[in-house]
């Protein structure tokens, strides 16, 4: 809805930087068969919580947290998320991306760094 109430030539060139910006991308995939990025700016957040600090600001958590992940799901790429466990702490988010139709290289990278310790959720309750 909010979309239908932009100019043409805005969604135009929305449009024509989303093309743009997925042929990048995509172009990483003839070098490497996955990038690592993390997933949200902060560890996983208490329940609950409704800010964040950024840069030193207090800001709203739910439009911030997935600052890193949006960018990825804007031009359509897989993506498998894994949950880092930081000792004592709340785990980190790792994005494993990789190109359309390798999705199952996604999966895999994630079952090794399960398989090695690295990749775990921590027990609540």
């Amino acid at each position: 809805m909010a979309g239908a109430l932009l100019p043409s030539m805005v969604v135009e060139a929305a449009q024509r930087f989303r093309a743009w910006f997925a042929a990048e991308a995509r172009a990483l995939f003839e070098r490497f068969d996955a990038l690592l990025a993390p997933a949200s700016p902060c560890a996983a957040p208490l329940l609950g919580q409704t800010s964040l600090l950024l840069n030193g600001r207090t800001v709203p958590l739910r439009p911030n947290l997935g600052l890193y992940t949006q960018p990825i799901s804007f031009i359509g790429l897989p993506v498998v998320l894994a949950p880092i466990d930081q000792a004592g702490g709340l785990p980190l988010g790792v994005q494993i991306i990789t190109a359309p139709g390798r999705e199952a290289t996604a999966l895999g990278l994630a079952r090794r760094l399960e398989l090695a310790g690295i990749a775990t959720a921590p027990v609540v309750g």
